[in-house]
């Protein structure tokens, strides 16, 4: 994430700087000496490798596949990879009735045609987003293990609506990065150490580091995470994959454990910008039971495919912000590539532009998020009834002390007992948190850049380089990030690779105003078609 890890992570040091199965097992952490790259893991061919949506329906329009073979090919692939292998660890669970309801898209194809182009494909949901069916719930933490909600999601309903097969829950940094200081991203109880596909020994990021490693390492057609201020920013640029942070209630939040209401939002993770976007839209709609989807009539689209344009930067107004410290150099040299490709393309490049880059790491944001922690954590326990084993923040605070040592094996849970401690939502406290650190971000920030220079978007490197993994110093809090900006704000952000640096990649984002995400699409799709980065992963051990 810096990101939702940044949020947490450098407020407590004094200015909001940044935000695993059964095994809490670990690789061993990694120098960053100029040791020569190992070798990569050898991995059998994959056919389904780099393959898109519309690949796969083509090829079940054309009888050479079925839903069922394709589904059974990724399990294959989760099998393989994930457990064992290179261990990626990105998979928590698999579905068990995954191939009937293949089975019975199939025959739905065959009698009455495809419902849509989501129909039977794939997609894996990060551990947080609920399913009322055999698969658990869990926020990767013991404390909900054997959850199983008593609804879905409304992105769960939509997706079956639309005739997606959910396959697998995707594993993620635990309580979504919001336990402990000093924590490392991509571990949960449950599923132990998410691994990134481009060196093993690296972090994959998070909170949406399973769906970024799976998206990534073609363990499942499309993927979905979820981002406070970060969480699908961060695992896109360091998983090399298209990562689409939507307006805050273009998707709907019901059925989503959460962290903070306010910049809370789930989001596609895939290959490419198409799948992103082919994605997008049938989950979009308005959902009485989340409050925020109200403002999306009016403003949500059911189909976001049909803004994908090769020639879309060409004549765009883009903001270029020089404003976020902390890149790698090689990470910035890549950004200036971006910033010439796109000139190349026709776009107009407003450079730099001044964005307060440094607005959203305002102390306040960690008070917004302590206080709607509490509140949206308790809304969220107390719906799964009276027989779940916790009810509350209190009861997971102290579920964690009574199993410290599966619980809490390399870091604590400072954030959690921060966040008990807080009062209702009607604090004076929170509610000047809130509407300082939105009017900074939004009026103050996004939209006066956009409408004085009457820009398309905003243009940044996404995040830093990939750091190792290291769970006794926890993720590494110095590399830059732009993603702040936009989560706080609610806007609409985008990643798409833009490159290597020394075979770990690394993302640009394009973000805007609120409902922009026709023209983000575009642009970034443009983009991507012109410099075609994302390349598969290499399963390498390490890297020099």
């Amino acid at each position: 994430m810096v990101d939702r890890r940044s949020f947490i992570g450098t407020s407590v040091a004094g200015g909001l700087g940044v935000a695993f199965g059964t095994s809490g097992c670990a690789p061993a952490p990694a120098t960053e000496s100029g040791a020569a790259a190992a070798e990569p893991t050898q991995i059998p061919a994959f056919e389904l490798d780099e393959i898109t949506v519309q690949e796969l329906q083509a090829s079940m329009e054309a009888g050479q596949r079925s839903a069922r073979s394709i589904t059974e090919l990724y399990l294959e692939r989760i099998e393989a990879l994930d457990g064992r292998g290179p261990e990626l660890r990105s998979i928590i669970e698999t579905n068990p009735d995954a191939l009937d309801e293949a089975d019975a898209l199939d025959a739905e194809r065959r009698e009455s045609g495809p419902r849509g182009p989501l129909h039977g494909i794939p997609v894996a949901l990060k551990d947080n987003i609920d399913t009322h069916d055999r698969m658990t719930t869990t926020a990767g933490s013991l404390a909900l293990e054997g959850s199983i909600p008593p609804r879905d999601s409304f992105i769960a309903e939509r997706l079956r609506a639309a005739g997606a097969i959910i396959l697998a829950k995707a594993n993620m940094s635990e309580w979504a990065y919001f336990r402990g200081e000093r924590a490392t991203s991509g571990w949960s109880a449950r599923g132990g150490q998410c691994r990134n596909p481009y060196a093993l020994n690296r972090n994959p990021c998070g909170s949406s580091s399973g769906s970024g490693v799976a998206a990534s390492a073609n363990l499942c057609a499309l993927t979905i995470g979820t981002e406070t201020g970060g969480s699908i920013m961060c695992p896109s640029s360091s998983n090399g994959i298209v990562g689409i942070k939507p307006t805050v209630g273009l998707w709907s939040r019901s059925g989503v454990i959460p962290i903070s209401h306010s910049p809370d939002t789930a989001g596609p993770m895939c290959r490419t910008v198409a799948d992103a976007a082919i994605l997008l839209g049938p989950v979009t709609g308005v959902d009485g039971r989340d409050p925020a989807t109200a403002a999306s009539a009016g403003n949500a689209e059911t189909d976001y495919a049909q803004f994908l344009d090769r020639a879309g930067l060409n004549g765009a107004r883009i903001g270029v912000a020089r404003s976020f410290a902390g890149f790698d150099p090689r990470v910035s040299a890549l950004f200036e590539d971006a910033v010439e490709a796109m000139r190349a393309e026709g776009a107009i490049l407003i450079d730099p532009i001044e964005l307060d880059a440094a607005a959203w790491r305002d102390p306040l944001s960690l008070t917004l998020l302590e206080y709607e922690f509490k509140a949206d954590l308790n809304a969220y326990l107390e719906s799964l009834g009276p027989d779940a084993r916790v009810g509350s923040l209190a009861d997971v605070i102290a579920f964690n002390e009574r199993n410290a040592d599966l619980e809490m094996p390399y870091f604590g849970q400072e954030r959690m007992i921060a966040s008990e401690a807080r009062g209702p939502l009607t604090d004076p406290e929170y509610l000047h948190a809130k509407e300082t650190i939105q009017r900074a971000n939004r009026e103050d920030g996004i939209d006066r850049v956009v409408l004085e220079h009457e820009l398309d978007a905003i243009i940044a490197p996404t995040r830093d380089l990939p750091w190792p993994t290291d769970h006794i110093k926890g993720d590494r809090l110095d590399g830059g990030s732009s993603a702040g900006p936009a989560a706080i704000a609610g806007y609409p952000d985008i990643t798409v690779p833009m490159g290597f640096v020394k075979g770990l990649p690394a993302g640009i984002s394009f973000f805007g105003r609120a409902w922009t995400e026709p023209t983000l699409i575009r642009l970034a799709y443009a983009f991507e078609q012109a410099t075609n980065h994302r390349r598969a992963p290499s399963f390498a051990p390490t890297l020099g």
